[in-house]
């Protein structure tokens, strides 16, 4: 548009900055060889931030490198999300062109969010799952440009970013991980301030190891003699290198704005302030482009040719050769497109913009804002409704502000931008009392119409209440939970006594003492089921007063989609904490009630939770077949988050009663789907659930294998990681790992325990910690453990998770049986095993066998004969796919048959021990098969070896490893001695005794005296 404008007084020659250079060119090399990087460079304004990343982008694609910039907005970032982002990828697509095309190929209505260019945005996704899955898209995006070519994204004046850009960027740091990716930003270290939202995010940043943080110094004073050197095409005088050095302190720009002063003849009149030293430089150029440039500044840091000529009126010509003369005095420069101006340097702005009055900045931002509602094409569609908004805002003009700000926040939230969304509504909150009644409600409804918040009914008001209900829902899906309550809290005060529109026309009223918000029930009680939400998330509450609340408001009424929410989040509480019969109606009823208000994806889940209450009511194949038709609705955007988890809920459903195999094929389509569809937290929930039924399988390889996957993902949420730190700790603690399953088993708790901790959670963790106990001989804690988690009785329908855990307290029992320490309280151990399983069912095979060896296991801790118990559990077990469990049922069989003896019991036990050994050996049961060899070697039955051959059984003091000298002492410990009276009865010193008993102690893996005599007398080590 202006031809080749130059400029005089910005140096021609790259002045130091080797070592930042040097680091530059380190990181693209890493970059280069497949290992993506990030740098962060920051410095004061002026420093020479943007002179350095030019400088570094230029060698970058002249070696070969793609290279894409996009800057950060000054004003308005919250209006315009992602602004940085998706300059960069409009400069991708510019410079691609069908191979970025090809890259987005099926993704475009998703990724048109940050690059509108690709066409119309996908709606209906659901919002708790859509900007994860943006965010993950954006990953993949950049992966496949960056497979074959080295690709260089800069982001500029990232102190400016918006929260989304900032998440964004977060997101990618973490994600990327064998791409040809260099990411370089560029943020003002003077800006950030003690609250600056930047500070944390950079010290987040800086804890990865490919991310490396530079600040960039002042030049020193030879660098200043330089840089003049360049500008002035010679040395300069002493005496002016000492001025401008000792009036700029190094800084570059300031550097170049007095070597301009210089240049234009006023070598003595260097101004004290900078800021008057840019305005003079304003000041001299003529009054129409002072006036262009005075515009130019009010409009943002980038401004449309179009629009610039629409707000001074100027002529096409006329405004060209303004910007003409603003350009060559540095004061202005054209994007790299040619169709807008920005400043040369935001200092630069800074000062022109400080200098205008108040008024004349509102009037000019009215002028910006009535040429952009006359003509919105002057700027690029994304952008309208936010500049809009700002413009608009700044102009002062609340009637004016306010539809503008909710039309923004509607657009934001399209983009999946919900901290930006949230900060233009809280803007409009705040207008909210300067405008009229009806504005209020043409705006809101208009909003509403756009997409900004579901309407909570069809003829909704649009008042005061529903700004509150798009608030709500902004702050939380933006993480502001506690700010999301108090605006729940406060529309419910202002619904006290308010008639609703379905009110009206049923002509009903309330009781007196009903709940407050119960002259508009259908609001109040959505606002009810969000508290539920975020009660439940900031672990206030178990969410059943919430709920319940809500159910009662509703209680009545015609059908209604809130209706419907209500009763499905209903139904889901209910499964979780009081699952029967009213669970099932409740369930039924939000099924029939999504059908009746065309809720689709509502009851989607509602068909879910009743698919899995069935199953819990032993109607177990109507259940399945239930969630199984679920699963296989079609995918669409909103419903894909919905119906993948019912995979993982399927093939839950599928492992509690014992169907493996079938959990594994259900586990695995849903992972591979969510993985397809970017819904990353969704695959590693279900993955777990996928490990959980493979280590049941005895597969204990591919259960490790699919959780360092799930865990590798990016954005997985805290909840999954917990579930994944759980089953960790399972998979270390089948392999004899002890130490990491206490470790895993503390992450679980830290991630996934809170005031309402679940039964599902409580059980499971329990279970793994009594077997821990267990192993270390602390029977007592064993049941403290177990009263803990069952209280009064294992929670109704958490059979999957009770049955495992009494088997495990029995077996404690069973094991501890002998041990002094063990037999004050054994008896009403036994019984408060037996009372907890009382009630629980037995319909799945799975849960039948699990009964019959915990039956089985109270009868040995009580002494008594448990062989035909043992052939029973044996047998019902042998009819599952479970190779862990079947092992350890025919070694507690064989067990059995070798203490009690009888005809053909030797040979029998040998069977089995050489049946369960082989398993073991196969999973890798290092706990399990030390148990085998142990009972083996005892009763001298030999067991086959890796070559085929069977040799002969170790005695149990060989297998496990103790002297001559070691039984003798165990034996003495057996019968009570202390180390004085072995070292007596030795002939040894007491030091020596003490170091005897270590060892022993040691090789019996015993955590004291009492615990190594009881391994001795369980393993017949006195009988040799």
């Amino acid at each position: 548009m202006l031809g080749t404008v130059h400029s005089s007084h910005t140096s021609p020659v790259f002045v130091g900055r080797s070592a930042e250079l040097t680091a530059l060119g380190e990181a693209l090399s890493r970059a280069e060889a497949g290992e993506p990087r990030a740098l962060f460079v920051g410095g004061e304004a002026g420093v020479g931030k943007t002179r350095l990343i030019q400088e570094f982008l230029g060698r970058a694609a002249a070696g070969g490198a793609v290279v894409a910039l996009g800057g950060c907005v000054e004003t308005g970032a919250d209006a315009l999300p992602y602004h940085p982002v998706s300059a960069a990828l409009r400069s991708l697509r510019r410079q691609l062109g069908a191979e970025l095309l090809a890259a987005v190929a099926g993704q475009e209505g998703e990724l048109a969010r940050l690059l509108p260019e690709l066409g119309e945005m996908d709606q209906g996704r659901s919002e708790s799952d859509g900007r994860a899955r943006l965010f993950e898209l954006t990953v993949r995006l950049l992966e496949r440009l960056a497979a074959d070519r080295t690709l260089v994204l800069a982001l500029e004046d990232l102190h400016w970013a918006d929260r989304s850009t900032r998440e964004l960027l977060s997101y990618l740091l973490r994600a990327l991980t064998d791409s040809r990716l260099l990411i370089l930003a560029t943020y003002r270290a003077d800006d950030l301030h003690r609250r600056h939202p930047l500070r944390p995010a950079l010290a987040e940043y800086e804890r990865l190891r490919t991310v490396t943080r530079l600040e960039l110094p002042r030049f020193d004073r030879d660098e200043v003699r330089r840089q003049l050197a360049a500008i002035h095409g010679g040395a300069p005088p002493e005496q002016v290198l000492d001025r401008v050095f000792d009036r700029s302190e190094g800084n570059a720009f300031f550097v170049e704005e007095l070597a301009r002063s210089i240049l234009a003849g006023s070598p003595g009149a260097i101004r004290d302030s900078l800021r008057d030293l840019l305005l003079v430089r304003v000041e001299a150029l003529p009054d129409q482009v002072q006036r262009v440039v005075r515009i130019a500044a009010e409009g943002g840091s980038e401004v449309e040719f179009r629009l610039l000529a629409a707000v001074t009126g100027l002529a096409e010509d006329e405004l060209i050769e303004a910007l003409r003369t603003a350009v060559g005095a540095a004061v202005l420069q054209p994007s790299d497109e040619g169709e807008s101006f920005r400043f040369r340097h935001a200092l630069m702005r800074e000062a022109v913009v400080g200098d205008l009055l108040p008024g004349e900045r509102s009037r000019l931002s009215r002028r910006y804002a009535e040429a952009l509602e006359a003509d919105p094409t002057l700027v690029r569609s994304e952008e309208r409704a936010g500049r809009l908004a700002g413009y608009w805002f700044d102009a002062r003009d609340p009637a004016k502000a306010l539809p503008a700000l909710i039309a923004a926040a509607a657009a934001a939230r399209g983009r999946h931008a919900f901290a930006e969304q949230h900060h233009l509504l809280e803007r409009a909150l705040e207008l909210w009392d300067d405008t009229s009644e009806a504005l209020r409600r043409r705006a809101m409804r208009q909003g509403v119409d756009d997409g900004l918040c579901p309407a909570i009914y069809p003829d909704m008001p649009g008042d005061f209440v529903d700004l509150l209900a798009a608030l709500t829902v902004a702050a939380r899906l933006t993480g502001e939970r506690e700010r999301a309550l108090a605006l729940c809290n406060r529309a419910l005060r202002a619904l006290e006594g308010v008639p609703s529109p379905t009110s009206r026309a049923l002509g009903s009223g309330r009781a007196e003492g009903t709940p407050p918000g119960d002259g508009d029930p259908i609001r109040a009680a959505w606002f009810w089921t969000e508290r539920y939400q975020l009660t439940r998330d900031l672990s206030r509450s178990d969410g059943w007063d919430e709920i319940a609340h809500a159910q009662e408001l509703v209680k009545g009424l015609p059908p209604s989609v809130v209706h419907a929410d209500v009763l499905t989040h209903a139904a889901h509480w209910y499964a979780v904490h009081q699952p029967g019969p009213t669970a099932i109606e409740t369930a039924k009823q939000a099924v029939e009630l999504c059908r009746l208000t065309g809720a689709e994806t509502t009851g989607l889940a509602a068909q879910h939770t009743l698919a899995w209450l069935i199953i819990d009511s032993g109607d177990v194949e109507a259940g399945l077949a239930q969630a199984r038709e679920v699963c296989a609705r079609e995918l669409e955007p909103g419903n894909a988050n919905v119906l993948l988890r019912g995979y993982g809920n399927l093939s839950t459903a599928l492992h509690s009663i014992g169907r493996y195999a079938e959990a594994v094929e259900v586990a695995e389509q849903g992972s591979g789907l969510a993985d397809r569809h970017g819904l990353p937290d969704t695959a590693s929930f279900i993955d777990c659930n996928l490990a959980e039924s493979l280590t049941q399988l005895g597969r204990w390889a591919d259960a490790d294998e699919v959780l360092l996957r799930a865990l590798g993902r990016r954005g997985v949420s805290v909840r999954v990681r917990g579930q994944i730190a759980g089953q960790r700790a399972e998979l270390a603690l089948v392999q004899g790992a002890y130490d990491e399953a206490r470790q895993r088993l503390e992450e679980s708790d830290s991630w996934t325990t809170g005031p309402y901790p679940e039964p599902q959670h409580t059980l499971a963790t329990a279970r793994i910690a009594i077997v821990l106990a267990a192993a270390d001989g602390r029977i007592l804690d064993v049941r403290s453990l177990l009263d803990a988690a069952v209280g009064e009785a294992i929670a109704p329908s958490h059979q999957r998770y009770g049955w495992p855990l009494l088997y495990e307290a029995a077996a404690a029992e069973a094991r501890a049986r002998g041990r002094a320490v063990a037999e004050p309280g054994r008896a009403a151990a036994v019984d408060r095993i037996r009372k907890a399983m009382k009630g629980q069912p037995e319909f799945a095979p799975v849960w039948a066998a699990q009964a019959r060896m915990t039956d089985a296991e109270l009868l040995t801790a009580e002494g008594r004969d448990a062989t035909a118990c043992w052939t029973e559990a044996v047998a019902a077990v042998e009819r599952l796919e479970a190779p862990p469990l079947l092992a350890t049922a025919r070694l507690r069989l064989a067990e059995v048959l070798i203490t009690r003896g009888g005809a053909g019991s030797r040979r029998a036990a040998g069977e089995l021990l050489r049946q369960a050994e082989a398993a073991a050996g196969e999973m890798g049961a290092a706990p399990l098969r030390k148990e085998i060899t142990t009972l083996a070697g005892r009763a001298r039955i030999p067991l086959p070896q890796a070559d085929g051959e069977t040799a002969a059984p170790p005695t149990p003091a060989t297998a496990l490893g103790l002297t001559a000298r070691e039984r003798e002492v165990l034996r003495l410990v057996a019968a009570g001695r202390s180390n004085r009276q072995l070292a007596e009865e030795l002939f040894i010193s007491p030091k020596t005794a003490s170091v005897h008993v270590s060892n022993i102690l040691a090789k019996l893996g015993a955590s004291g005296r009492g615990q190594a005599a009881a391994i001795a007398h369980q393993l017949g080590l006195f009988d040799e």
